[in-house]
């Protein structure tokens, strides 16, 4: 008789424990296999959740995660930049990518930029275009109330801190709606991209009789200029262009 409660009991448990599996999300799923360190089954769920459920910024830093743990360092560039075109401030996304990027054979100076644009870059960054959008309307509606102040208040030294309150909250809400936009256009123009192949010639022109100009690998950031059938033109960081077979990157 203890022998047959005893395997009751077992199957009670096997029973449960099977309906809990089955209850498990998807995402529960993935970090289990993660810590089990199954990266490749987690790649593929991760890799299924961004095509079938809403995109989310933590969906491509756990992916990144992924694709560095099993040394794929393009893959997991790739999907940091990507966590952080949707969410710039996303601290551990970027800690990741400057700790991966170092890992790239290309080391590309940046010439381009004047400190004071790399400056403002940071400053946009800090916020996605939503949040810039929240803090530009709240500042609006403050300059409103300042300058209600300055016209109603009875005071003059009242008044004249009204209206130069009212006018800074102006123009920084001005500001604010301009990184907005700008992250707006970072979402909807997407022109960066990454080398994905271990090594690729950029040619002078879109054909691959073109003069080899230098040699990209994996990893290494572009941005495209331009597209002319299966070729794409490619600029950068420190100002060279030249043109790559379009297989060869993947947009961010």
């Amino acid at each position: 008789m203890p022998k047959k409660k005893s395997i009751l009991l077992f199957l009670i448990i096997n029973i449960f424990n099977f309906s809990a599996a089955q209850t498990e999300t998807p995402l529960q799923q993935a970090k289990d296999l993660y810590a089990q360190g199954k990266y490749a089954q987690t790649v593929e769920i991760y890799e299924n959740l961004l095509k079938t459920s809403e995109v989310a910024p933590e969906l491509y830093y756990n992916l990144g995660n992924a694709y560095f743990k099993q040394n794929q360092i393009a893959r997991a560039i790739l999907n940091y930049e990507r966590a952080l075109r949707l969410a710039p401030n996303y601290a551990d996304a970027r800690h990741n990518l400057v700790f991966v990027q170092q890992k790239v054979v290309d080391n590309i100076p940046d010439y381009g930029s004047f400190f004071l644009v790399r400056w403002l870059e940071n400053i946009v960054n800090l916020c996605n275009s939503n949040v810039w959008l929240y803090v530009s309307f709240a500042l609006f509606l403050s300059s409103l109330i300042f300058a209600f102040v300055f016209i109603f208040g009875g005071k003059y030294r009242l008044r004249k801190t009204s209206f130069y309150i009212a006018l800074l909250c102006f123009i920084i809400s001005i500001l604010t709606l301009f990184f907005a936009n700008i992250q707006k256009n970072k979402i909807l123009n997407r022109n960066a991209a990454i080398i994905m192949d271990a090594a690729v010639t950029v040619k002078s022109s879109p054909d691959k009789s073109g003069t080899d100009l230098f040699l990209l690998h994996e990893g290494t950031k572009i941005v495209v200029v331009d597209r002319l059938n299966y070729w794409v033109e490619i600029k950068l960081a420190n100002g060279n262009t030249g043109w790559i077979e379009q297989h060869t990157i993947e947009i961010i």
